[in-house]
């Protein structure tokens, strides 16, 4: 059984920085790509980031570009979410996710999903 576990999150001034990961178990995910979302009060679940199952490429919302990096360590089974910059607006529980397509931008293209961890950005 496939688990995707995210921790990392937590609450941060505007103009902070949080670094979040995103730990697989129970399969290596290397050859699936994997992505955040995240999901405001309110407001449906949107996409952040997506790293191909390599490593090498990688996509981003524009809302984070430039401000977010996303990567991926293989031998750990793990994805990371560098955030700066942050916003009062980048408020909302993250969630990873693993997809067997290249660089997948919608939800329904994942196949697991962690539980999500909450980031609050305090203005």
């Amino acid at each position: 059984q496939v688990q995707l576990v995210e921790s990392g999150g937590g609450l941060v001034q505007a103009g902070g920085s949080l670094r979040l990961s995103c730990a697989a178990s129970g399969v290596t995910l290397s050859v699936y790509a994997r992505g955040w979302f995240r999901q405001a009060p309110g407001k449906e679940r949107e996409f952040v980031a997506t790293i191909d199952r390599t490593g090498s490429m990688t996509n981003y919302a524009d809302s984070v570009k430039g401000r977010f990096t996303m990567s991926r360590d293989s031998a750990k089974n793990t994805v990371y979410l560098q955030m700066n910059s942050l916003k009062p607006e980048d408020t909302a529980v993250y969630y990873c996710a693993a997809s067997p397509g290249r660089l997948p931008i919608k939800s329904s293209e994942y196949n697991y999903w962690g539980q999500g961890t909450q980031v609050t950005v305090s203005s």
